[in-house]
């Protein structure tokens, strides 16, 4: 089969090259991939991977969807039909499994980061990671939820207890994840504030269901979301950019209110701002992907039509190599796929 393999650290240890079908474990499904999108992880992964235990070389890729080929085990899932996948392999007998949060299993390996992922013809997958999906459902849109969607899901649903009336601060909008948050905070009936820079991704920032777009680069992102909220601030934030934005992120917050963040791009040392903290009564939640609850929730949500992931660009698995140059290219708005052909 054919693989985007992590050979060693840099851009040159990525190779589109050659593997070995994976062989079944009891329980597992061997999946024939369709699509899989990228993610910053594989860029950190690529460049560092620090702290994230694994050998090299591995296959690549956290999230997709294709076509169950061979199931190991008894299954209710069937030969041929197609599935999402759920990042994780989650042991499912740890206290945080039988409490129904997986994310937080002790034994949790996550594809593409701890062991072989998507980037592949063929995974192996655990048949409990999988969920049907139905074959109407456009490819690239599936192959994007797994990851970015599902992050902004527990994120803006779960921790931020996103609802009606509520206002949002969605920072950093072009990236994958905070699109998302925005398509989702909009999608629970919140007003919905965003930055990010440049005309383009300011319309294109709007049609995914931003209210308001503030051009950090030209604008006073705490002066214009004070102003938008009759001087209140927003109910909570989504911050996924770290120590360039934290401060006023933190300062466009009303009394009370909460910041959610999956991430920290530009650093992850920011000022705590303790003062402002405790005398605002500022919540900090920190989140990572979501349950395999959350994740039926939300694919159900995107096959019955409520939600239309952003793609800003297709390649084949041959090209990867030009869909992680686009990814990291400032321009990027969405989420980047890849698909399993040679074409």
């Amino acid at each position: 089969m054919k693989a985007i393999l992590l050979q060693q650290r840099g851009r040159e240890g990525v190779a589109y090259t050659s593997c070995d079908t994976p062989v079944l474990s009891q329980g597992e499904a061997l999946v024939r991939m369709e699509a899989a999108s990228l993610n910053r992880v594989d860029v950190y992964m690529r460049e560092s991977g620090a702290g994230i235990t694994h050998d090299l070389p591995q296959i690549m890729g956290v999230d997709g969807i294709g076509r169950i080929e061979k199931i190991s085990g008894p299954s209710s899932l069937k030969v041929g039909q197609r599935v999402i996948l759920y990042p994780y392999r989650f042991c499912g007998t740890c206290e945080f499994c039988t409490q129904g949060d997986q994310p937080l299993c002790v034994n949790a390996k996550i594809f593409g980061e701890h062991c072989d992922g998507t980037f592949a013809t063929y995974i192996a997958a655990p048949t409990q990671s999988l969920l049907p999906i139905p074959d109407h459902c456009d490819g690239a849109q599936a192959a994007s939820i797994g990851v970015a969607y599902l992050t902004a899901w527990r994120m803006v649903f779960t921790k931020a207890e996103a609802s009606a009336g509520k206002t949002a601060l969605i920072v950093g909008a072009g990236g994958g994840v905070a699109c998302a948050s925005v398509q989702l905070a909009k999608l629970a009936g919140c007003h919905v504030i965003a930055t990010t820079t440049g005309a383009d991704k300011i319309d294109k920032t709007l049609k995914a269901g931003a209210d308001h777009v503030i051009d950090y680069k030209k604008e006073n992102v705490v002066e214009r979301v004070l102003a938008l909220s009759d001087g209140k601030g927003v109910d909570f934030a989504v911050d996924n950019v770290g120590e360039a934005t934290w401060g006023s992120t933190l300062r466009a917050l009303k009394r009370g209110g909460k910041v959610v963040t999956c991430g920290a791009t530009t650093g992850s040392h920011p000022s705590a701002d303790l003062q402002r903290l405790f005398i605002r009564q500022l919540s900090i939640l920190g989140s990572t992907m979501g349950s395999l609850q959350e994740f039926d929730r939300l694919v159900r949500v995107f096959t019955s039509g409520q939600l239309q992931p952003v793609i800003d660009s297709v390649y084949p698995l041959s090209k990867a190599s030009e869909a992680f140059d686009r990814l990291e290219d400032p321009q990027r708005f969405g989420k980047v796929v890849l698909t399993m052909t040679d074409h």
